[in-house]
């Protein structure tokens, strides 16, 4: 089973930006937590980060017919991504949208996420968790759909 990672803009700078929101962890750090659960579930993960909207969209579009789901952080993509959420809405596997901190509590402008009306389910708030908590949630809807 194939699963697609996409970190959206500015998250290859998690450990360095805003730690007071974000942590101190990295983006690779990050990348090796999920890895490690991937191998515990026995998935395969495509990891890709990107400052560009379009690349993430190709990246959906190139694994249309291969992979089972995504983990997506749209990171500032959340707010005014329209052809990301239409890619997505494409898709015919599951997204799950991950985002580091609760989105909700911040900036009244953040709250809003017109990619969430195009995923299966949120996470969020949880830190580096929610990216482990989105994994885990999404190899199972997929396990079960196919059972």
């Amino acid at each position: 089973m194939k699963i697609l990672v996409l970190h959206g803009p500015n998250l290859n700078l998690f450990g360095r930006r805003e730690p007071h929101i974000y942590g101190t962890t990295t983006l690779a750090q990050i990348n090796q937590r999920l890895q490690a659960v991937a191998r515990e579930l026995q998935v395969e993960l495509d990891i890709l980060q990107s400052n560009h909207e379009g690349v993430l969209i190709d990246f959906l579009h190139a694994h249309i017919d291969d992979a089972a789901g995504a983990l997506l952080n749209p990171a500032g993509l959340t707010q005014h991504g329209v052809p990301l959420h239409d890619a997505i809405k494409a898709m015919p596997f599951p997204v799950i949208e991950v985002h580091m901190s609760n989105i909700a509590a911040r900036e009244p402008w953040r709250s809003h996420s017109i990619i969430s009306p195009a995923v299966k389910g949120t996470v969020q708030g949880l830190g580096p968790q929610s990216y482990l908590a989105g994994l885990r949630g999404l190899v199972e809807l997929v396990r079960e759909a196919r059972a």
